[in-house]
This record gives C-alpha cells, sequence and structure tokens, in this order.
C-alpha cells in the first residue's frame, strides 16, 4: 500500500512539473514563469546604471551619465562608438519592445502569439512590408556610412543580448515564452518601415470607389471636395509659387474600373498626426527663437519614444529616439531644433490588374502580357504548422488583394503602389539633422527622405525658422489616385515626381511663424495636385490664430498651447444646433442635459459633463447623417468631419439627412433632435452604472501595454481632457505621444515629457512615472549637458569600455 501511495505522489509530482514547465495553449510554462531564480521575481528590479562594462568592437572609453529621469546622455570620442553605444544602451533598457514592433512590421508575430496572429502577419506580408525594408537597405547600401553606423548600432544592441540569461530577459519574453533573437540592419529597417506604414499607409482610394458607384461623381465632389470651404494652409497663402517651371502632369482618357472588394486591409488610426511650431526672434519674449512639436500616436507601454543625449567632440544632440534606429527623430542640439507631423499625402494607390489566366504568370500592361513574380511567404505558427501565402508581385507592387485573400475574382486582383516600397535613406536624414548646424544643414538633410511624408519643423540659433513639406510625391494629375486604376494602361501609372526643391516650404515668414497640425499644406494656387486627403480642419486653426492674436510669446504660452483643449469643432456646430433644434418634445430630464451643453466653454475639461453630451451628440449624430454608408459587405468612406458640418449647416435639407428605415422624410434639424435623444439615453444608461459622466471618466484615457494592453502593465483612467479635435488631441488612447518646448538659445534650453517612463521594465520605478505629470500638462527640464564630467542633475555614471 505504500508503495502505491508513493507511486502514485511521485506520478503526481511528475505532472505537476511537467504543467508547471510547459506551454499549455495560449498559456506561459507557469514553472518558468514564477521561478525564483529565472521567472518574473527577477524583473522586479531598477535597471544597473554604475560601474564598468567591457563591450565588444569599441575602440574608445564611453561615459554614460544618467539623469533623476534615466535619461542616458552618451559622451563617446568617435560616431562608431557613439552608435554602437546608443544600440546598447537602448537595448539594455527597451530590448522587447524595439523587437517585437520590428516582429509586428515583419509579420512574425504568429511565431510568438500563434494562430490568432495569422491574418494580421497575412496583411503585412501583403502590403510589401519586408519587400520595403528591403529596398530600404538597398538605398542606404548606395551610402556605406550610414551602413557602418547601422551594423555598429546592431553589434551594440547584440553585445547587450549575450550578456544576458534566460532570468534576466524582459518579463514579455518570459509570458509569451521565447528568447531575444540577433539584431541586425534588416530589424532597423522594419522599424523604420513599421513607422512609414503606420504615417503614411492610410488610404481610402478602394473606398472611395465604391461611394463614386454607389452615389455618382456630383455626390462624390460634394461631400469629398479637394479643399473646404475655410483653409488656413501649412503654407501661408501669401507664398508666391512662380519659381515652379515644370510641366504638370496631364489626365489621360483611360477608362476608370467601379470594381467593389467587400473588406479591405486594417488601417492605421487616420488620426496619426502631430502638432509643431516655431515662432522667430521678433516674436519670443527672449530674442530666441522657440520651436515645440507633439507628435499624436497611439499610446502604449513602453512609450514609443526614448530620451537620450548622443555626444561626440563634433556634435551634441538630445531628445526622443525610436528604439531600434539611430539617432534623435525630434530633438535639438546646439545649433538647431527639429521636429515633425504627418504631412498626410496621397502616396499609396491602387491598382486593378487582370492576370491572363488562373496560373497569374503574366498580367496585361498595355498591348502585351508582363510577368509576374511571386514571394512565397512563410509565416511560422507557434504551435502549429507553417503557412504558406503565394504574394504576386507586379512592377506596381504586390497584389494585396487576390482570389486567396479578400479578392473577388480568379483572374482578377487589386495591386498596391505606395512610395514606402521604393526605399529611403531615413537615417541619413535623422543623423545629418543631429549634426546640423545651419538651414542649410537642415536643408540638405532633408533631400534624403521619401517616405513617411512629414512637415519638418526648424529653428536655429542664428534666427531662422522653416517649415518643409518632405517626402517623394508623385507628381499626379487631376485626381490620379484618389479612386482604383486600371493597371493595364501606362498612363495610369506614376509619370514622374515633383522634384524635392520644389515641395511647399517656409522660411522666415513676415507673420513671424510656422506651424503644421496635419492641415491641407497649401491653398488652391499651388501648382501641383493635393487632394484633400483627411486633413485636419480645427487644430491649425487654433494654433495660427493663437500666434496672430499679439506680439509676443513665452514658454509658458507654449505650454498653454500644447495643453489646449478649445473645442473649436463644438464651437461651429452647437450653437447652429440649439438654434435649429425644435425642443418642444424634450423631457424634463432632457432639457435639463440641453442647458448643460448651452452653459458649455466650449473647453473640454475633465471635470465637465458638458463635453461627455457634446462627444456622444456628435457621435450619434454622424451615425444618423450617413446611415446611407451602411450597405453590408461594401466598405464606403463617410466624410470628413468638418465637411459633415458643412453640411448640416448650409445643406439642411440634402437627401443625405434623410433617415433610410423611416417613412418621413428628415432634415438635418429632425438629426439634431433625434441624435440628442439618443444621446440622453446612452447617458442616462452610463450614468446609471458608472455614475456622474464627467469627462476625464467618461472618455477613459489610458495608456496600454503592446501586448493588448495587459492591464498589470497599462495604465487607465488617466485625468487628461481634450479629444482628438483640440490642440490637445487626447482620445481614449491616441493622444500627444510625445511634447517638446525648446528655446534656441546658446545652449538651448528645453522641456519635454511623454506618457510613459525610460523603462521598458513594468518592475521599474521609471516604467511610467512621466505618465501622471504628463496628463496634467507638466514637463520635465531636459539636462543638455556640455561635458561629460558636469555632475549637476547626474545621479549615476557607467562606462563603457573596449573588451580586450
Amino acid at each position: 500500500m505504500r508503495v502505491v501511495k508513493f507511486s502514485a505522489s511521485l506520478f503526481l509530482l511528475l505532472a505537476v512539473f511537467y504543467a508547471f514547465n510547459s506551454k499549455i495553449g495560449p498559456i506561459p510554462p507557469i514553472g518558468k514563469f514564477l521561478s525564483p531564480s529565472t521567472g518574473i521575481w527577477q524583473n522586479e528590479k531598477d535597471e544597473i546604471i554604475t560601474g564598468s562594462i567591457q563591450i565588444d568592437g569599441l575602440q574608445e572609453e564611453v561615459t554614460i551619465n544618467y539623469d533623476n529621469q534615466l535619461i542616458p546622455h552618451i559622451f563617446t570620442q568617435n560616431d562608431m562608438d557613439l552608435y554602437r553605444s546608443q544600440g546598447y544602451i537602448t537595448a539594455k533598457h527597451r530590448l522587447w519592445q524595439m523587437e517585437f514592433q520590428t516582429f509586428a512590421s515583419a509579420g512574425r508575430l504568429s511565431e510568438i502569439i500563434g494562430k490568432k496572429a495569422l491574418n494580421y502577419d497575412r496583411e503585412q506580408r501583403r502590403k510589401g512590408m519586408v519587400y520595403g525594408a528591403e529596398n530600404a537597405i538597398e538605398k542606404m547600401k548606395q551610402d556605406p556610412e550610414i551602413i557602418k553606423y547601422m551594423e555598429a548600432y546592431s553589434e551594440g544592441v547584440n553585445s547587450y543580448i549575450n550578456s544576458l540569461d534566460a532570468d534576466d530577459y524582459p518579463i514579455e519574453y518570459k509570458l509569451l515564452d521565447y528568447k531575444p533573437e540577433p539584431w541586425n540592419i534588416k530589424k532597423t529597417a522594419l522599424l523604420l518601415m513599421y513607422m512609414t506604414d503606420d504615417l503614411c499607409g492610410y488610404d481610402s482610394d478602394l473606398a472611395y470607389t465604391n461611394v463614386l458607384r454607389e452615389f455618382g461623381k456630383d455626390r462624390f465632389d460634394l461631400i469629398f471636395p479637394d479643399f473646404f470651404d475655410v483653409n488656413d494652409p501649412i503654407i501661408p497663402k501669401e507664398t508666391n509659387w512662380d519659381f515652379i517651371d515644370i510641366q504638370m502632369t496631364e489626365t489621360p482618357n483611360t477608362k476608370q474600373p467601379l470594381d467593389s472588394i467587400s473588406d479591405s486591409l486594417k488601417k492605421p488610426d487616420p488620426d496619426n498626426g502631430s502638432n509643431n511650431w516655431a515662432v522667430s526672434g521678433s516674436k519670443s519674449y527672449s530674442g530666441h527663437p522657440i520651436l515645440a512639436n507633439d507628435p499624436h500616436l497611439s499610446l502604449n507601454l513602453p512609450s514609443i519614444w526614448f530620451i537620450m543625449q548622443l555626444t561626440t567632440p563634433q556634435h551634441n544632440s538630445l531628445g526622443a529616439t525610436l528604439p531600434g534606429a539611430l539617432g534623435i527623430v525630434s530633438g535639438f542640439n546646439d545649433y538647431i531644433a527639429w521636429g515633425e507631423t504627418n504631412a498626410t499625402r496621397d502616396v499609396k494607390d491602387w491598382y486593378k490588374i487582370e492576370f491572363k489566366d488562373n496560373t497569374r504568370k503574366h498580367y496585361k500592361y498595355g498591348n502585351t502580357w508582363k510577368n509576374t513574380s511571386v514571394r512565397l511567404e512563410e509565416i511560422k505558427i507557434k504551435g502549429a504548422e507553417t503557412f504558406i501565402d503565394s504574394v504576386i508581385y507586379t512592377h506596381h507592387g504586390p497584389v494585396t488583394y487576390d482570389k486567396n485573400f479578400k479578392g473577388n475574382g480568379k483572374k482578377v486582383g487589386y495591386a498596391m503602389k505606395w512610395i514606402g516600397h521604393i526605399g529611403s535613406n531615413n537615417e541619413r536624414t535623422i543623423l545629418d539633422l543631429n549634426t546640423a548646424k545651419n538651414y542649410d544643414d537642415y536643408l540638405e538633410a532633408l533631400k534624403h527622405w521619401d517616405a513617411p511624408a512629414q512637415n519638418f519643423v526648424f529653428a536655429s540659433t542664428d534666427g531662422d525658422i522653416a517649415l518643409w513639406i518632405q517626402g517623394l510625391f508623385p507628381n499626379k494629375w487631376k485626381e490620379q489616385g484618389k479612386f482604383l486604376m486600371d493597371g493595364s494602361q501606362p498612363e495610369n501609372d506614376w509619370q514622374s515626381f515633383i522634384p524635392q526643391e520644389f515641395n511647399a516650404h517656409v522660411k522666415n515668414p513676415e507673420r513671424g511663424f510656422v506651424s503644421s497640425a496635419n492641415q491641407h499644406p497649401v491653398d488652391q494656387s499651388y501648382p501641383f495636385y493635393v487632394f484633400n486627403d483627411h486633413y485636419e480642419a480645427y487644430r491649425n486653426r487654433i494654433i495660427n490664430d493663437f500666434f496672430r492674436s499679439k506680439d509676443k510669446f513665452n514658454i509658458q504660452d507654449f505650454k498653454d498651447l500644447q495643453n489646449n483643449n478649445y473645442n473649436l469643432k463644438a464651437s461651429e456646430l452647437l450653437p447652429y444646433m440649439f438654434e435649429h433644434m425644435d425642443t418642444v418634445t424634450l423631457s424634463d430630464e432632457e432639457k435639463e442635459l440641453l442647458n448643460s451643453i448651452k452653459a458649455w466653454d466650449f473647453n473640454s475639461e475633465i471635470d465637465e459633463i458638458a463635453p461627455s453630451i457634446w462627444d456622444t451628440w456628435w457621435k450619434a449624430l454622424f451615425e444618423l447623417t450617413w446611415d446611407e454608408f451602411d450597405i453590408e459587405n461594401e466598405e464606403l468612406k463617410r466624410t470628413l468631419t468638418y465637411q459633415t458640418i458643412f453640411l448640416l449647416k448650409n445643406h439642411p435639407d440634402d437627401k443625405f439627412m434623410d433617415i433610410l428605415k423611416t417613412s418621413e422624410i428628415e432634415t438635418a434639424s429632425d438629426l439634431f433632435l433625434i441624435s440628442f435623444k439618443e444621446a440622453a439615453r446612452q447617458l442616462n444608461e452610463w450614468k446609471s452604472k458608472q455614475g456622474e459622466y464627467y469627462w476625464g471618466k467618461y472618455k477613459g484615457t489610458y495608456v496600454g501595454h503592446l501586448l493588448q494592453a495587459l492591464p498589470a502593465f497599462s495604465r487607465f483612467d488617466l485625468p487628461i481632457g481634450g479629444d482628438r479635435n483640440t490642440v490637445n488631441a487626447a482620445d481614449k488612447n491616441h493622444a500627444p505621444s510625445w511634447r517638446l518646448i525648446v528655446e534656441m538659445s546658446s545652449p538651448p534650453k528645453a522641456l519635454g515629457i511623454y506618457p510613459g517612463g525610460q523603462s521598458g521594465n513594468p518592475g521599474s520605478k521609471y516604467y511610467d512615472n512621466y505618465v501622471d505629470r504628463w496628463a496634467v500638462g507638466e514637463y520635465i527640464d531636459l539636462l543638455f549637458m556640455q561635458a561629460s564630467n558636469e555632475t549637476t542633475g547626474v545621479i549615476s555614471t557607467q562606462t563603457l569600455t573596449p573588451k580586450p
């Protein structure tokens, strides 16, 4: 009997041991995860930021001073050591994040997550993300110095990876039960493609084609005009374009296909954008130019940004870096400051492809048949067999939609033509901005930047301010790329590109400031065709009106503007709604709600209920207005916010106002009342379950961990006002991801903040220590050290030395 008991106990022990050390379905090996020696407990500690570490490949000793924000200030004697050290230090604090983003870019998430990531991975492969990264590498190989720096960065990352034991791995590797792989220059290229896709991967060609087919050209032009009736563009209206002396592309006489697909690729957030501006010394309280930048992106932990100072005897820069890429992306050096906003230009077009037969080896082009090529995409899946996806390529680009993926015919496909596939030497632009000393250097640096299209703001200690809308832009004929095009007609190809010197730009304008907020770049006088593709219409007017409002501006003015919650959209529609809505049928409770929003000053503050009423009312009104677009199995693009309001006010009897499911004929006034009652219903339901709907609580802004917002590693219910149309463009999980203010004194003085922390380790006190300060509009002083032996503000020093 004792033998039986012992055998049973041993069997149970072995079963528990096996279960705790094996991955069962999506659950990580619990034993390994909870192990005192190698598991999660090893991550409950801060990074080591003292001592001396030997690094392969270093030429000379490197000094790294950490300030009290865990910002590393790296001092080296040469550029090779600088970028090697940047790679090492970035990996030390953000290894899992930087690698995870490259897996996402390359369509490799199934390798670490399993089958549920397969569709995402297929989309990434069919976008040609790896193809674009490979082309970027080929472009950068024409610049051997950049390749050397990228290789040094990679070797620095790998020095850190090689120093790790399994118990040192960031916690996410333990959760998902995998280990880091060696870094290489392709991973850096994939990270840059990830950002390119996020910032210029939004397109509506196929959805616009469906709208055109359903409603006709006149109705399309009404709801999607090339220019709004108000336009305060990035480049001042008074700009003279007479220096542009090349011929515009003529519109061909080709037939437009009106094909439809029911489902398209998941697109980046259409509100991925930013604010930036600079005032000249004449409008500055100190006589020095002042520059600001705040990119608007999804809010994640670890944060997309990592602050560093990068210094050699020849140059000294500080600002926000992208973990996985070299140099400072948004920041400043001793002479200049720079920042970016999304230019939102249409650089992705779609072509209908007609295959010769079901083998898809040839496609029609002009009077002949061209050969296709095939990329066999092997998608490894954790716990399952590898999935093989055959992606056909044409001279346009990858055939994203076909008989195997969301297409609608065996002999028909839809190919993507995208600037992101051409390949760009973006690292040259970034590193040259880091070392630039004046406007000419800034302009020379921009010439290497092709995608994503960005508005680069500039200020210098020389007193110059400028803004260039930079990217490689096709010289399109009118409406080219707005709709699906026939890929068999050579006339529909991109015929040429706008020369870089003719990209819209401005230097030292008379008004004394430059700014961009994702609005239309130019007015109608600009000779090249620019389609109103998702341009913003509110933040830019608030910013420009602010800088026209007085003669001098100081740092507090810049802080106030970056955190400005004034809702111009609401201010332009609500008074009209109040005037034209019949309130006779409102209940007492609804009248009380109406009186609350009537008293609103249009500032979307966290302790107000009116912004919650407005948000709910607007969303209900928008859905009612565009109910015609709710067609099953067909993707249709609703018009932009500004044009919706324009139609409500100027075309209140238009047939778009009629609600299809009712027998009555509704007008805009009817929609105001119906949507208000629906908003009241939703708000009362919310209140009964969660209490008073103050805006901060109702909006519920959060910063979510990259792994589907793991609650334990995320921050919820942040007290921040604003919405997507305010300068402080803070929505539920999308907001200013980095705020920078730089005064161009000698040396420059700067402030910054982002919603996260320097460490990628959830167990570190530096993981999310900026979040609360960011939410309430506070900043940290950015310590711009001028020498490695300075001690003010330094809490520790670490030395990297060459390995013998």
